[in-house]
């Protein structure tokens, strides 16, 4: 993927592959399918208005996206931004989909967050508990809205505060797409059970880069797993999470650990400190902070009853290629816990805390 795919087409690579495995969230995750996918895929951002490419210092890879809109070059669209101002929207006009991103990174606007929970608002139209000119496929006034949300104005300033507090303000909390109050990416967690379990146990909410178990499920990096069973994902998953918090305090590209392994980031991080490391020391230093990251959500209120996903991905898929498909969190929730050292109202343990050196305290 590292060396085709992201140079060629950029992250937008993956509407396509989405969509085919009934995973590219539509109308604000009701499907896994999008009529228009093909229009809004990489394959068309790259024949209808690429510009060129941009990259980190140093990158082989260059998986970013220049587009040439209306006389004008912008950055992206990436494929996260595509899909939450796109399908998820029932949005397939590639171009103003291009232009609502430039609006968003001019403002300073999480794309992910920001069309999601606009998604929610047309679900919560849709279903009368919201009265708004917010429609599915329709574009009408949405720009303008995005200048409500950055600015609290009107309706924008409520869509400004996510989609928990939204769904909820309308009487409909089960309308919003989010796990501890983040919004969930673009890809539907039926289609993928271990990439499911990271949504939800993630410190930060519904986070695919946590645990971005798309690699082994679907993409067949390092080796392909089956994305349809449960069993065995615990393991995975706390793999996935302990070597990304390490990575992240390396301010190193999720993209490398394509092609790196867990020994080479450990031999890099040796290099950098003096240190000598081994990949199992690495995955250490990961699990110390993933443990630390749990305590703080603990002492703040967070529980184990926040480890779960919206009631929606416990009822089946309608049709495309993940249906009749549901996440089976619990018994991957028990695996987990077990395989964490944490007890069943997912508590570190004390002998966990020990082995980790973290100092055990009671209170605040």
């Amino acid at each position: 993927m590292t060396d085709k795919s992201l140079p060629v087409y950029g992250t937008p690579v993956l509407v396509s592959v989405a969509n085919e495995l009934g995973m590219l969230p539509t109308h604000n995750f009701q499907e896994g399918t999008f009529n228009d996918a093909e229009g809004v895929s990489g394959e068309k951002l790259l024949e209808r208005f690429s510009a060129g490419t941009y990259h980190c210092h140093g990158c082989p890879i260059g998986c970013g996206r220049v587009s040439l809109i209306q006389g004008k070059k912008v950055g992206g669209p990436e494929y996260e931004s595509l899909w939450a101002l796109g399908p998820q929207c029932g949005i397939n006009d590639l171009e103003w989909i291009a232009i609502a991103n430039d609006h968003c990174n001019r403002l300073g606007l999480d794309t992910i967050s920001t069309g999601s929970t606009i998604g929610a608002a047309m679900e919560l139209v849709e279903k009368g508990n919201l009265e708004a000119p917010l429609r599915f496929g329709d574009t009408t006034g949405l720009l303008d809205i995005l200048d409500d949300i950055a600015h609290m104005r009107g309706l924008g300033a409520e869509i400004s505060e996510g989609s928990k507090r939204l769904a909820e303000r309308y009487g409909a909390p089960e309308l919003a797409m989010q796990v501890k109050g983040l919004e969930l990416p673009a890809y539907d967690p039926r289609g993928a059970q271990g990439h499911a379990l990271g949504y939800a146990t993630s410190n930060r909410g519904g986070c695919h880069l946590r645990s971005y178990l798309i690699g082994p499920e679907v993409l067949g990096s390092p080796v392909l797993v089956d994305r349809d069973r449960p069993d065995g994902k615990a393991d995975l998953v706390m793999l996935y999470q302990d070597l990304s918090a390490a990575m992240d305090c390396m301010v190193v590209c999720r993209f490398t650990n394509f092609a790196w392994t867990v020994d080479d980031y450990a031999e890099m991080l040796s290099a950098g400190t003096g240190l000598n490391l081994t990949g199992r020391d690495l995955l250490q230093l990961g699990e110390r902070i993933y443990n630390l990251e749990r305590l703080f959500n603990l002492r703040e209120g967070l529980t184990s009853q926040d480890d779960t996903l919206p009631p929606r991905f416990f009822k089946p898929l309608p049709e495309g290629g993940s249906r009749k498909r549901i996440v089976h969190l619990d018994m991957m929730l028990t695996e987990y816990y077990k395989l964490r050292g944490w007890d069943k109202e997912g508590r570190p343990t004390s002998d966990t805390l020990k082995k980790l050196d973290i100092p055990i305290t009671t209170g605040k």
